[in-house]
């Protein structure tokens, strides 16, 4: 196991015990400038890893707060649309700027890459910004899962994700696509992965799959209903649709989440989803927590 604030990795310590809400535990582990942030660090599809920011028994049936002296911003799939990343961080800069607060957290909610035209840039813009992001967390979605799977473990999916939006992505490192068609599985994605540098591989390989912040639980796809977190399938945190966005389930945390394309912003009293489909509408939004305030802050081009 191991530890993640921002983007440094600390030696995990020990346990401090369980806090209880609706009868289900969620894992608390280790303090960081009087927070504590636990991690639990797995690839198989059970115990996923998780951030915590806040210590303390969620806030079930009454109004959700943020980490006390905190904000988080959570920003939807991204799809490779650099152009409004950039201006959404721009805005998210001066809102900073504007209101200075303790400790800021931006919170990618996964899809960076893959369907739209700049994976590679996205991808690149943000191993640099790093530097200059607030305690940034980077949670895995379907599609960096897909690639990451393709290129590692199943040649035989290469096709799969070429259609899924793997298209878009090669080409944005510069592949020729119309060869990939035309090569045997292992071929191409020999061609694909020595394409992409492998610091792409090693940061996109570092996501998490969880964060919580105070009463919110932020993760890419959603959760199953009545599973504690601690025990959710990395699966459903990744690639879960209807049976959670369908649920009216009051879940220990709010959960606030991308993959599922709407219009505007999806509020719910159970979830928050902001995948407003940057690729294709030309919208990406970051939804802002600070105590018990929200706010949205949308790019558009």
């Amino acid at each position: 196991m191991r530890l993640l604030v921002g983007t440094q990795f600390l030696k995990a310590l020990p346990p401090i015990g369980r806090r209880r809400c609706l009868g289900r535990a969620l894992s608390i582990a280790t303090k960081h400038d009087r927070m504590k942030v636990g991690l639990f660090k797995k690839k198989k599809a059970v115990s996923p890893e998780y951030i915590d920011a806040m210590p303390g028994t969620p806030q079930c049936g009454t109004s959700r707060r943020g980490t006390s002296g905190a904000r988080a911003y959570a920003i939807g799939d991204v799809h490779g649309r650099l152009d409004l990343l950039r201006a959404l961080i721009d805005q998210i800069m001066v809102d900073r700027r504007d209101r200075p607060c303790e400790r800021d957290y931006i919170v990618f909610l996964g899809d960076l890459i893959d369907r739209g035209p700049d994976s590679a840039g996205v991808i690149d813009y943000l191993l640099q910004a790093r530097a200059f992001l607030p305690n940034p967390i980077f949670l895995m979605g379907n599609h960096e899962e897909m690639l990451l799977h393709t290129l590692e473990r199943d040649p035989t999916k290469m096709r799969d994700w070429l259609r899924f939006g793997g298209y878009e992505c090669a080409q944005s490192y510069g592949v020729e696509v119309g060869r990939l068609a035309l090569l045997d599985p292992r071929a191409a994605v020999a061609l694909v992965r020595s394409a992409i540098p492998a610091a792409h591989i090693a940061f996109i390989d570092s996501f998490v799959d969880s964060f919580r912040f105070g009463d919110y639980l932020f993760v890419h796809a959603g959760i199953r209903p009545g599973i504690p977190i601690e025990q959710q399938n990395t699966r459903d945190l990744r690639w879960i649709r209807e049976t959670f966005l369908d649920s009216v389930v009051e879940h220990p945390l709010l959960v606030v989440h991308g993959h599922t394309i709407t219009d505007a912003p999806d509020e719910r009293p159970n979830r928050i989803g902001i995948d407003t489909g940057a690729y294709s509408s030309g919208t990406l939004t970051a939804l802002c927590i600070e105590g018990s305030d929200r706010k949205y802050l949308r790019a558009e081009m």
